[in-house]
């Protein structure tokens, strides 16, 4: 009787909760966002990867000719043989770019468009190449006959096809395979001084008692509110063939390795300095005391103590530095000279070869490290286990005369060390003509006379961190209060977060190619987007949008999901706890979203360089430009500008938050 009684309990239909209105609209709005990932960053990545296996080879086989001077048509030759004896052409190798062409009145040195002589050509089989007269693209085989004058304008096409034509060219192309190897060194050599001296750092903060250690950390987060380019141009006015302080190189060249990683350090510090600071905040006293008691020496304590406790925080800040510094382009371009690296091979394909192809081929490989070093960043977290216990006494160092004094002079260095080079690019904006005239003038900030866009582009940054900020907030905090508190649909969520993680993987300078692709395609009907404000704000929305989704999701965890079925059990509207309870208890992470997207935006160059137009030049890309056109003084006044907005924006943000902490967080406190 029991046994049939439990194979009947265990017959009994699984009964599933019923979906609400209000889950069905959650899962209404992550489908929304969910489509915005997909055609904002899958889609366009696929473009880039489709478009680096394109191959064009030209068919000349397929073309044949016949010329008429006067007594008939003559013999019937393909353009291949009479492209035999032409010195310009390579028979033997016919690959081709994408825009490539080739004049067939190259075929006769004897050509004159004011000669009578009439021609005809045609394809010998249907092409999908063919050949172009007069704008036409004519690929059937009817013979095409033209005057002299008609057929100076005709122009063959190269064959389009598919495969890894691409990628053997590039790793058969020493020049470019040697970029890898470039960027893998600098990108090591950074990792490990920048991470060794954010530990040291991170240390003076958290295991000593020296003054101002608020100070130096608000100093050591001023190199996130300038664009990475700046550095690279102080270190030309410090080091550069006519700087300040040329001669501590010793003879050697900025303009290189040792250039590019000094800026690298710069702009990577306080990234690494972040996650080793919050490592190192959250250990147990109790271990300390326990080591003391045991009468270890302090050396001993740091290694079998200190640092196994932070060794996941230096793992990740050693990953999140190293995927910066091989992304990232500003410093390559400023400082890197002859020192090839691949965020440089794209920009050169692109934009001086307009080889696309070849860039597309090059950003796939920029992914490869790129997307290695982020999962093994996320397979080590996972891995994480946590330091603390409901039982644990937080740390509190002790005063040591010696330590506190070594570690405040360390902190001054690397504090003159930031404010220097900030300090050399103000000084340089404000002086006539370096070094021979070296009185204080504004002329520097007359933008309008100079290459880059004027003071238009200044205010497009501002427009488009205005926009970004509250455009990207609104949706991304949003889509992370749909994924942590929505209720089953368990894959859809799944998925969504699969996506909202993938851009950190994804380098600004790849995803900004892949634009070109998706956006610039004539049969998108998203093509009206290219080259206006919104397909800037859009990729970098999309760019930064994982460490926003983060900080979201981070808050969203805080709360208790008893909110949302009180909520349903009063039959409220999810929309109303959302507003009334959820929104103001994570005001906090909100605006962190909000200066993170704004700051960003305003200091981004990789992600947005291949998609401005002249209407939408903004003061970063001002400041490459500047640059590229010699004028080093007016880009260093243009970056400092940056740096005195986003450094406005970061106190009115303190000052905000401070003031809506007690009315909204009142909770938080005892």
């Amino acid at each position: 009787m029991a046994s049939g009684v439990a194979e009947a309990g265990s017959a009994a239909p699984r009964v599933r909760p019923k979906i609400s209105r209000d889950d069905w609209l959650m899962r209404a709005f992550m489908g929304v966002i969910g489509l915005y990932l997909l055609v904002t960053l899958a889609f366009p990545l696929y473009a880039m990867f489709a478009k680096s296996l394109d191959s064009y080879r030209f068919d000349l086989a397929n073309i044949e000719l016949q010329v008429d001077k006067g007594e008939g048509w003559g013999e019937s030759l393909s353009a291949l043989e009479l492209a035999g004896p032409v010195e310009a052409i390579d028979t033997e190798d016919l690959t081709a770019r994408s825009g490539e062409r080739i004049a067939p009145t190259d075929f006769f040195p004897d050509f004159s468009f004011r000669s009578e002589t009439r021609y005809r050509l045609r394809n010998i089989e249907p092409s999908r190449g063919g050949f172009l007269v007069g704008g036409k693209v004519v690929t059937e085989t009817d013979w095409v006959e033209l005057s002299s004058n008609e057929f100076r304008r005709v122009l063959i096409r190269p064959e389009p096809g598919r495969g890894l034509g691409n990628y053997i060219e590039y790793f058969s192309t020493p020049a470019l395979f040697h970029s890898i190897y470039n960027s893998l060194i600098i990108a090591g050599i950074t990792t490990v001084i920048t991470v060794t001296l954010a530990f040291a750092f991170a240390y003076a903060l958290t295991r000593s008692c020296m003054a101002f250690k608020g100070l130096f950390k608000t100093i050591a987060m001023v190199p996130i509110l300038v664009p990475s380019l700046l550095p690279g141009i102080a270190l030309v006015y410090l080091f550069g063939n006519q700087g300040m302080i040329k001669e501590l190189l010793f003879g050697h060249s900025i303009y290189g390795p040792i250039g590019i990683v000094i800026a690298s350090v710069f702009f990577t510090f306080p990234h690494a300095l972040i996650i080793i600071l919050t490592a190192l905040s959250i250990s147990d006293a109790r271990l300390y005391e326990a080591a003391t008691a045991l009468r270890a020496p302090k050396t001993r304590i740091f290694w079998t103590v200190t640092l196994p406790g932070a060794r996941y925080g230096l793992i990740s800040a050693a990953f999140v530095v190293f995927n910066l510094v091989i992304t990232d382009f500003g410093v390559p371009k400023v400082i890197g000279g002859q020192f090839d690296v691949l965020s440089l091979d794209i920009y050169k394909q692109v934009i001086g070869q307009q080889n696309f192809e070849m860039g597309a081929v090059v950003s796939v490989v920029l992914l490869i490290p790129a997307l290695a070093a982020f999962s093994v960043d996320r397979a080590v977290q996972k891995k994480q286990v946590a330091l603390l216990s409901s039982r644990a006494v937080p740390y509190q160092p002790s005063p040591s005369w010696r330590l506190d004094t070594a570690m405040f002079g360390y902190c001054c260095l690397v504090g003159l060390f930031i404010l220097g080079l900030l300090g050399v690019c103000q000084f340089a904006a404000l002086i006539k003509f370096w070094p021979y005239d070296l009185s204080f003038s504004l002329a520097n900030y007359n933008f309008d006379v100079m290459d880059g866009g004027g003071w238009s582009s200044f205010t497009n940054s501002i427009q488009l961190g205005l926009y970004t900020a509250f455009i990207g907030t609104c949706v991304i905090f949003v889509g992370g209060y749909l994924v942590e508190k929505g209720r089953g649909f368990l894959v859809g969520r799944g998925a969504f977060q699969l996506l909202a993680m993938m851009p950190m993987a994804i380098p600004g300078m790849v995803l900004g190619l892949a634009y070109i692709f998706f956006f610039n395609d004539p049969d998108n009907p998203l093509s009206f987007l290219y080259g206006t404000m919104a397909i800037l704000v859009i990729c970098t929305i999309t760019h930064f949008y994982t460490v926003s989704h983060l900080t979201g999701v981070t808050a969203l965890k805080q709360m208790d999901p008893e909110f949302e079925s009180v909520s349903a059990s009063l039959k409220q509207p999810v929309t109303k706890v959302f507003l009334r309870v959820t929104v103001p208890v994570c005001l906090p992470a909100i605006f962190d979203i909000w200066i993170y997207l704004f700051v960003n935006a305003m200091t981004t160059v990789s992600a947005v360089v291949f998609l401005y137009s002249p209407d939408t030049s903004l003061a970063s890309i001002a400041v490459l430009n500047m640059d590229d056109a010699g004028d080093i003084a007016p880009a260093a006044a243009m970056g400092m500008m940056i740096f005195y907005v986003n450094a406005s924006m970061r106190l009115a943000h303190a000052a905000i938050t401070a003031r809506l902490q007690g009315r909204t967080q009142a909770w938080r406190v005892r």
